[in-house]
């Protein structure tokens, strides 16, 4: 169906009848080259780059290649920003002041800020061409459970999603085939089109001759069946019709229809921050100065001014340009000359609380006992959804992310000490797996983005903004133009926020912008 609309659309195209597909070609990104400029411009030219994370490192990389002298300064000891990798050795003091170490067994980590990766994505091209080695990382999994609390039939009961969603879907599918046999869709269907609707129905939502959902082996069986006459210990019973529809127990499925949510996704081999060691790898160590926390950025009549902070020391850069990729709920806090508009429009990006707990297990109950690999369990309690090693399959231990919540119920996490969280975590998720979820725990490491320092945010939102091919706001547009000779760079400026590839779309977007400035001046 989508070929064929698109050649129907390109035909009108030819003849007038509708507007013309635009050419992928036409805005398809293409590096700088340190050839563009020969003859043109004169001298190299220097920019300042405030900000390690994915759009600071993506920007350096793609002007390193075209000859930029390109200088990046990082308040952190560590590439990748928001983008961390809490592993054996990490030391981290947040803004409530309390301290952890991590201390996870050699080899095991999670991922504290991003986790997953659409194939869509451009982060996959900068892994290739990196050198980042890819695995695969499930989204979801049929052995996982849902278990939502409430006063609704089948609260506080766990179930598999693979029971969930063949209730939801056969009690669907039949309800919808009912309404078609009586007449109900008559206005909209023809007879041809409801039988081959009956016929969808009938295979999605795994129907009886009847038209009824009666159960089915999609639910699971109390034991797998084997081999010669061992058929397995029978279905397990669907739910009843009206228990499933109020209960809610499909109200996460829809996650999985994102465009950015893919049932497979990937990941890097390690840890996240793998990408980034690998951009500062190809930008040079040298050219990124760590611990230079950011006091000032000011437009001057040669360029740019920066003042920072290095190992207690006060320092200056001054540079042709700057892309200051630092979240924009912090840099009113710079001492600056930018305008009233631009700060107001700053201002207008809200802040969003998120946070991950991770728990080092010494056995791996999960898959021994479930037989979970992967995926995660939902719920509507405070910590969300329970998050399981895509690595290690098999091994005597692993970390899981007891909690990725956001919003109001990781608010409920932020003022709590570490102890505090793990053991409101542990509490609720034995609620879902039972009470081998408090057993084995060998060590634990948690955070929150609203309480780390150089971020106080996990991502930002703009009132009034999809977020996805609606409208910009005029805050958003308005930071999208550099001021003088600072541009402003970040997942916020992209239709991917709180995505690595929003980031580096908007550093890709400034790295054009400035080069073709320079070009026009010369």
């Amino acid at each position: 169906m989508a070929g064929g609309a698109g050649l129907a659309y390109g035909a009108m195209s030819t003849m007038g009848l509708a507007p013309a597909l635009a050419d992928p070609a036409a805005v398809r990104f293409r590096s700088p080259s340190s050839g563009d400029l020969i003859g043109d411009a004169a001298g190299d030219r220097s920019i300042l780059i405030l900000g390690g994370g994915p759009a600071g490192l993506c920007a350096a990389y793609e002007l390193g290649k075209a000859g930029y002298r390109v200088t990046l300064l990082e308040a952190r000891q560590r590439p990748g920003g928001r983008v961390w990798s809490v592993r054996n050795g990490t030391t981290e003091t947040d803004l409530n002041g309390e301290t952890q170490s991590c201390t996870f067994s050699e080899g095991h980590y999670f991922n504290l800020g991003a986790t997953r990766i659409p194939q869509t994505h451009i982060t996959m091209d900068y892994c290739r061409e990196l050198g980042v080695e890819l695995q695969a990382f499930g989204n979801q999994n049929a052995t996982t459970l849902v278990n939502y609390t409430g006063d609704q039939p089948l609260a506080n009961t766990s179930i598999t999603y693979r029971a969930a969603k063949a209730d939801t879907y056969g009690y669907l599918s039949e309800l919808l085939k009912k309404a078609a046999d009586r007449g109900a869709l008559d206005d909209v269907l023809s007879r041809e089109d409801k039988d081959a609707l009956a016929e969808f129905l009938t295979d999605f939502g795994d129907l009886s001759s009847d038209g009824r959902y009666l159960g089915s082996t999609r639910r699971g069986y109390h034991s797998e069946p084997g081999a010669g006459l061992d058929f397995g210990g029978g279905t397990t019973a669907p739910y009843r019709m009206s228990d499933v529809i109020r209960g809610g127990i499909g109200r996460n499925f829809t996650f999985e229809f994102g465009y950015d949510q893919a049932m497979l996704m990937f990941t890097p081999v390690g840890g996240m921050d793998r990408i980034y060691y690998a951009f500062e790898n190809a930008i040079g160590a040298g050219r990124i100065r760590y611990g230079s926390e950011v006091r000032s950025l000011r437009n001057t009549p040669e360029g740019v001014a920066v003042e920072y902070v290095q190992d207690g020391v006060r320092k200056q850069e001054t540079a042709d340009y700057c892309i200051c990729t630092i979240p924009p709920n912090l840099i009113g806090r710079l001492a600056n000359n930018l305008p009233g508009e631009v700060l107001t429009a700053l201002r207008a990006a809200r802040p969003t609380s998120s946070g991950k707990l991770g728990i080092e297990y010494s056995r791996r109950w999960w898959e021994e006992d479930d037989r979970i690999y992967g995926g995660a369990s939902n719920t509507n309690r405070d910590i969300s959804q329970i998050m399981f090693p895509y690595d290690h399959f098999g091994s005597d231990r692993g970390v899981v992310v007891g909690y990725y919540s956001t919003g109001a119920r990781q608010r409920a996490f932020e003022s709590l000490t570490h102890r505090q969280r793990l053991e409101k975590a542990l509490k609720e998720g034995a609620e879902i797996h039972g009470p081998k979820y408090r057993e084995n725990v060998s060590s634990s490491f948690s955070g929150s983005w609203a309480r780390t320092k150089y971020s106080e945010s996990a991502w930002v939102s703009w009132a009034g903004a999809s977020g996805h091919g609606g409208e910009a706001t005029p805050e958003y547009t308005k930071l999208l133009d550099p001021v003088g000779r600072i541009y402003f760079a970040g997942d916020h400026l992209s239709n991917a926020i709180a995505w690595q590839h929003g980031a580096f779309t908007s550093a890709r977007k400034v790295v054009t912008q400035i080069h073709e400035r320079v070009a026009q001046a010369a």
